[in-house]
């Protein structure tokens, strides 16, 4: 976990970028947490900077009241949640799905629109994995996107596909986390 004692620090500078991009794709996954909060880190570098931001949450509820949509939305970014909550408390799973594949209407009109500087798609992974929302058209619809608007993705298990369209993945990996002590999601830490 931590650099050996004798490990050096650099000497020589990393090799200098050589080139600008108008937008970037990034993918945070694995099974570590972090995801959707590295997410929000950008989310807000592109709020200090001046632009247009949206959130589209696919599986968290609107009865979640997370601590960064209140921020987020104070600062101006547009936020929708298109989930019904955790698939295990689902009453009706074909609701769920439902609701998901709508919500991916609407990310996919987002997107294509030119509408937002930054895109985040907090949780899409998960309904590509069950199968809701085809790994395929959401990669066309990130690679189709006006040349201007930057997409954020999370979740864990993403495709191989959404990795090969990225500029930037970081897989989380999971050390510990207090939940696996019994240890309940605390308000302003975990939500």
């Amino acid at each position: 976990m931590s650099a050996s004692p004798s490990a050096d620090p650099p000497h020589e500078q990393p090799a200098a970028a050589t080139h600008t991009a108008p937008s970037l794709v990034i993918v945070n996954t694995g099974e570590g947490k972090g995801k959707s909060t590295a997410a929000m880190g950008i989310l807000m570098r592109a709020v200090a900077r001046g632009w247009r931001v949206a959130v589209i949450q696919f599986v968290k509820s609107g009865a979640w009241q997370v601590g960064e949509e209140k921020v987020a939305r104070d600062l101006g970014v547009d936020w929708w949640t298109v989930g019904t909550g955790f698939t295990w408390d689902a009453d009706d799973m074909e609701e769920t799905e439902a609701v998901a594949m709508a919500g991916w209407e609407f990310a996919k009109e987002a997107l294509a629109s030119g509408s937002y500087d930054l895109l985040v798609l907090d949780e899409v992974t998960y309904p590509v994995n069950w199968g809701w929302i085809d790994a395929d058209e959401l990669v066309a619809a990130v690679a189709a996107r006006p040349e201007h608007v930057s997409v954020v993705m999370t979740g864990r298990d993403a495709p191989e596909s959404l990795l090969g369209i990225a500029d930037t993945v970081t897989e989380m990996r999971n050390v510990r986390h207090a939940f696996d002590r019994g240890v309940r999601a605390r308000r302003g830490i975990d939500y």
